[in-house]
């Protein structure tokens, strides 16, 4: 017969919770009962089963992860695939299993329920991924009780936090490469105009061209969704009158190498006609021809990051923060130009 916290509990002459608060090193108990029940639990081969653990710590050990957006970024797309990668190991470490949640909804006219399924599976925390917007079933959930942490997605809730790359940053290093290799005629292909991410890279690009006094065309300030095929008709419609921009910047890796596709169709080299710069560093980067610039955000830190700030207010061990990890310029060929010491 299988024995349970309860039977341990008996046998020590003490309560369940005890036992389990002990089997967790919790403080407040007295040195002689930790001794005597863990004597018992080593006598006896007890191994605590999950629902007993979570009947007494009323914590679950589950973590929700959920993609937030209209656009279903999916588990296999290549920048938050690395990031939840890394989040599930360091999570995983800790105790925490993942419970995905579906945003394929059966009725396409709720709304809301991200957070009435998260108290039904009492996750103890829930991991929000990407979204343009913070829809009002993100909304709901970012305001509620139960910690969050976002990536990619500002979280103002009592118990939220966010992580995220300093996207400022991201445009400004791109700029100021640029403008210290001599090139002026700059293009850009931001994604789609409501996410969060797009508009602060969008504001870090028109202040780094101020910045540097670099005239803006409008006719090469083009949008696309983040991914590849909107990065091909984006640069498609640049190259559609002349003149040519010399250099094309585009706010994600999937929209520049669908970009490169497009420069090649028209018959132009890269770099030798337009250099090219993406942005996240995906795998993808190394392996194209030419192999591509980028601006690399640093996926395994943005998941450790996120697992130890979710696990930290699953806790109470810290206030509500946002974070930002600082990019690095990856300098490939699609550039055509050297790195040089950057201004300070």
């Amino acid at each position: 017969m299988k024995l349970t916290i309860r039977d341990i509990a008996k046998m020590a002459g003490v309560s369940p919770a005890t036992v389990s608060k002990i089997m967790n090193n919790y403080d407040g108990i007295s040195i002689r009962t930790k001794e005597k029940v863990m004597n018992i639990i080593e006598s006896t081969g007890y191994q605590p089963t999950f629902s007993a653990k979570s009947l007494a710590t009323k914590k679950s050990n589950l973590i929700g992860l959920i993609y937030a957006g209209k656009i279903n970024v999916e588990l296999n797309h290549p920048f938050f695939n690395e990031v939840i990668n890394s989040f599930k190991k360091t999570v995983g470490y800790m105790g925490y299993d993942i419970l995905i949640f579906s945003n394929e909804k059966f009725n396409k006219e709720r709304e809301d329920d991200y957070l009435p399924r998260a108290r039904h599976f009492h996750v103890d925390g829930c991991l929000i991924i990407a979204g343009e917007e913070i829809e009002s079933a993100i909304y709901d959930l970012d305001q509620s009780e139960i910690p969050c942490v976002g990536v990619d997605i500002p979280l103002t809730g009592p118990m939220s936090s966010y992580v995220a790359t300093d996207n400022r940053k991201v445009s400004a290093n791109v700029i100021e490469h640029l403008y210290l290799n001599s090139v002026r005629d700059i293009a850009y292909i931001s994604g789609t105009k409501d996410s969060p991410i797009s508009k602060v890279r969008t504001e870090g690009f028109f202040s780094a061209m101020n910045q540097f006094g670099i005239p803006i065309n409008e006719d090469w300030i083009q949008y696309g969704d983040f991914h590849e095929q909107s990065g091909y008709e984006a640069m498609k419609r640049i190259l559609a009158k002349k003149p040519y921009p010399k250099a094309v910047y585009a706010a994600s890796d999937m929209m520049a190498l669908g970009a490169m596709n497009a420069i090649k169709e028209h018959g132009l080299r890269l770099p030798e006609d337009i250099a090219l710069v993406g942005c996240d560093d995906i795998e993808a980067c190394r392996y194209s021809d030419p192999k591509l610039t980028t601006v690399k955000q640093d996926k395994e830190k943005l998941g450790k990051l996120a697992a130890y700030m979710l696990i930290d207010l699953i806790n109470g061990n810290t206030e509500p923060k946002s974070v930002l990890v600082d990019p690095e310029l990856m300098i490939r060929e699609s550039c055509g130009v050297k790195k040089r010491t950057q201004l300070r």
